[in-house]
């Protein structure tokens, strides 16, 4: 079942949202006020999650509370690699948290957390029992990215490619399983910490895993999963039908599903990572995939 909504994904992040249009975040706000009252309008009990942060900025939810966005949220969500891609040591973890925690009286999330075998999948396996050391227990919610390696024929959601060099690559290892579905020695050690630490696992349009992942996920006693619905792969041909799909195969477990990516002739510039023309029209998209996969009647765990 739907366990909460996630608005957005990483909107501090200029590879998700363009800071050349919005330096302030002005649009952001306005449009995550629109969408967190039209999923209240539709489910009066369902979490609404502030997409999950990165870099992890104390300022930017500051800057949001002041703009009246935290009014519409019920909790908010950090994300971090701190042996990939930050400039802090994993150990930090906990002052981390504690920086956001500063700045809002929300529960604060941990909706994407990993570590790349891109040097060595031992590097990994540690990361995830030290992971799970320092955040079991200071954050309602874990879950570690990925399961699955970004298969390399695949491009990583990223506007700088192969100019990042290593950092971009690194998008590519993320899993616990390597692209052929072989597990890497780190799946062993998550299972150890399952269901405490939950999995982040991105499915693409109509994606070849989806059955695997969630024999995997069964497997690995895995309850809290986050995933994502596109806006804009909603106007792909047979949209819906991919959509019930994904829904229906996640059903068992509790889902964090995040509503985000601008389609190309909806934005202000055509991009992914654009703010939409008109806000209502992401609101609504939200409101749908609510109304269409929310059971009615449920109460939700909550927020933490």
């Amino acid at each position: 079942m739907i366990e909460a909504a996630m608005i957005w994904n990483e909107p501090n992040n200029k590879s998700h949202w363009d800071p050349e249009i919005d330096p302030d975040w002005r649009l952001f706000a306005d449009m995550a006020i629109c969408a967190g009252q039209a999923i209240r309008a539709e489910h009066p009990t369902l979490p609404r999650v502030l997409g999950g942060i990165s870099p992890i900025d104390p300022g930017f939810i500051r800057n949001l509370a002041a703009r009246g966005v935290l009014d519409h949220v019920d909790a908010v969500a950090v994300h971090g690699f701190p042996l990939d891609w930050n400039l802090w040591q994993i150990q930090e973890w906990p002052a981390k948290i504690e920086e956001i925690r500063a700045v809002t009286s929300l529960p604060v999330w941990v909706s994407e957390v990993g570590v790349s075998s891109f040097g060595a999948e031992e590097v990994q396996a540690w990361g995830v029992d030290r992971t799970a050391e320092l955040l079991v227990g200071r954050a309602p919610r874990i879950h570690w990215y990925s399961l699955y390696d970004l298969p390399r024929a695949w491009e990583a959601t990223t506007r700088h490619r192969e100019a990042e060099g290593s950092s971009y690559y690194r998008h590519f290892y993320m899993g616990l399983l390597r692209e052929d579905g072989a597990p890497k020695p780190a799946l062993e050690r998550f299972a150890r910490h399952a269901p405490a630490l939950g999995l982040c696992q991105w499915f693409h349009f109509e994606d070849h895993r989806l059955d695997d992942a969630v024999a995997w996920m069964r497997r690995l006693g895995v309850r809290y999963l986050r995933t994502g619905l596109s806006w804009a792969d909603s106007f792909r041909p047979n949209a819906l039908a991919w959509f019930d799909r994904q829904m229906e195969a996640l059903a068992e477990f509790d889902v964090t599903v995040t509503f985000c990516f601008t389609p190309e002739h909806r934005g202000i510039a055509p991009h992914h990572s654009s703010p939409p023309q008109v806000k209502e029209e992401f609101a609504e998209f939200c409101a749908q995939m609510i109304r269409r996969y929310a059971r009615p009647g449920t109460v939700p765990a909550g927020p933490g």
